[in-house]
């Protein structure tokens, strides 16, 4: 049996603010736009290439901004921060785990680049560099 992840829920306090910057900004495909009652509405987007997606809305559970670590997988963690940089995106440089457990300036060894940025409520994300050829 294969269980796969299919919608993360990303809290947010404007959807329409927020599709924008998901949308336009990062570049994921809006799925679908839904106003099922005055007060909810869905939004559901997926990053090129992906087969899981996210949602946003706004919970009462779940703070806006409170979503940390969200990983998406790339192949050129230097051509994905360009794509983002040039989209506005605030990014961090690339990133390495050091040997004792910080964060270094530039690429690390296998599977260990990663750039990270935030989404317009302080959700985190992070982007890791997969080696070619590794799925």
């Amino acid at each position: 049996m294969e269980w796969k992840i299919e919608v993360i829920p990303i809290p947010v306090t404007d959807v329409e603010k927020a599709k924008a910057f998901y949308g336009e900004s990062l570049g994921f495909v809006v799925d679908h736009d839904t106003q099922v009652s005055p007060e909810m509405r869905i939004v559901q987007l997926t990053p090129p290439g992906s087969s899981c997606s996210i949602v946003l809305g706004a919970s009462g559970t779940t703070p806006p901004g409170s979503l940390q670590g969200v990983q998406i997988v790339v192949d050129d963690i230097d051509a994905a921060r360009a794509q983002l940089t040039g989209r506005g995106v605030e990014v961090s440089p690339v990133r390495h785990y050091a040997k004792d457990g910080t964060l270094a300036e530039g690429k690390g060894g296998r599977w260990n680049s990663f750039v990270f940025f935030n989404d317009l409520d302080g959700n985190g994300w992070v982007l890791q560099e997969r080696p070619s050829g590794e799925d």
